[in-house]
């Protein structure tokens, strides 16, 4: 059924890992912090120890955010445990659980090889939530997605105006282009609409900001600032 002219698209308000301007990023407190202030997705990072557990991470070491000069590659979980503490980083499955069944979950997978891939696919196969979960990056990370769940549902990260090229579309099949919010306006959602997919900024933080992409037509905003964009959503 089409759109009538002139109705408001919903737009999805995703945490951008969790509530990162008062909780840690990327824990299970940020992330229960994050629903609470009304986040209809939770977007988490994902890498692999050192003994192949998925654990929430964005950077490669844990110096940023856990004082840790050490390569999260080189640690096993029990050593991950050891140094962040009981409340510290939490394995994918952990944040599976906090997240709930009520909420969609955006896996973003930075650095990821196909085989760190294929066990986080299979990770969240494993807790029974492939219907919630949909996975960003490029498509260095999308195109092993792929190839691992035929079925998953996918955000193709993209940096720049150009449309990506047919092929990459049919080999990636994503159902969102994911877009930095500086380059997102009414034309580029317009052609990304016509062409049959849904777009999804991030990060935005001002509310001159989410205004501007609500009124640009966008499906999703990802933000640190959940309650702000859940404001603003309310408003308009």
């Amino acid at each position: 059924m089409a759109r009538p002219v002139g109705a408001v698209r919903p737009v999805t308000v995703v945490a951008h890992r969790g509530d990162p301007y008062r909780v840690r990023e990327n824990t299970a407190a940020s992330i229960r912090s994050a629903l609470a202030r009304g986040a209809d997705a939770v977007e988490i990072d994902v890498r692999l120890t050192r003994d192949g557990v998925p654990v929430l991470l964005h950077d490669d070491t844990l110096k940023r955010l856990w004082g840790v000069d050490r390569p999260l590659d080189r640690l096993t979980l029990a050593e991950v445990r050891e140094l962040t503490g009981a409340e510290g980083v939490p394995t994918l499955a952990e944040a599976l659980e906090a997240i709930g069944g009520g909420h969609r979950v955006m896996i973003d997978l930075p650095g990821a090889t196909e085989a760190a891939v294929r066990t986080i696919v299979g990770t969240v196969h494993d807790c029974g939530a492939a219907e919630r979960v949909y996975y960003c990056a490029g498509a260095a990370a999308m195109l092993p997605v792929r190839a691992a769940d035929p079925a998953a549902e996918i955000a193709l990260t993209w940096t720049t105006l150009a449309p990506p090229r047919p092929v990459l579309l049919d080999a990636v099949a994503p159902r969102w282009l994911n877009y930095r919010f500086g380059l997102v306006g009414r034309a580029l959602t317009e052609r990304v609409h016509r062409d049959g997919l849904l777009v999804s900024a991030w990060t935005a933080d001002t509310r001159r900001t989410m205004r501007r992409l609500v009124a640009c037509g966008v499906d999703s905003i990802t933000t640190n600032r959940v309650d702000t964009l859940v404001s603003v959503l309310r408003g308009r």
